[in-house]
């Protein structure tokens, strides 16, 4: 399970069920090294932060705790659904780009047809993905999941 702390920025309550617990909305609290970003000097990480708008990282989580809101919490997500998205999301793609090319190659061996079956097979790839990802299986075993409320004394782990 690999964890990172999070505050609670508001809850939902579950309308469904009433036992049910209300779901958190979540971000990570992100802190840096130096201390410097945000400032006109340092590293040059701020200069990035401004071009590109580093946006809010909200995200929902069950609160099996009950934590409110405000509270600092470990969230966990579980390392093997993070590298089975990791392999979906970007060897899935690259290997039906392959074979596509590899086909395309066996029947025309002109390398401009090559190279646009490569692309075809990069965006098939791609669409199959996202027609993956749409399932709802594939997100129940992607919840992160709120472990505990966070105390300073307990370091964050990354053990399974």
């Amino acid at each position: 399970m690999i964890e990172e702390r999070a505050v609670i920025l508001s809850l939902e309550a579950n309308a469904t069920v009433s036992d049910a617990p209300n779901v958190a909305i979540l971000e990570i609290e992100r802190k840096t090294a130096c201390g410097l970003c945000g400032q006109t000097r340092g590293c040059g990480n701020s200069i990035w932060g401004k071009l590109f708008a580093h946006r809010s990282s909200a995200f929902k989580a069950n609160n099996h705790i009950h934590a409110s809101v405000g509270q600092s919490v470990i969230v966990g997500i579980n390392e093997q659904a993070l590298l089975w998205s990791a392999l979906l999301l970007y060897i899935l793609p690259l290997v039906t780009m392959f074979i596509a090319t590899i086909l395309v190659m066996q029947v025309n061996n002109n390398d401009g047809v090559a190279m646009i079956a490569a692309l075809l097979g990069l965006i098939v790839g791609l669409i199959w993905v996202k027609g993956f990802t749409a399932s709802n299986q594939y997100f129940v075993m992607q919840q992160p999941i709120i472990l505990r409320l966070a105390s300073d004394d307990r370091p964050i782990t990354f053990a399974s």
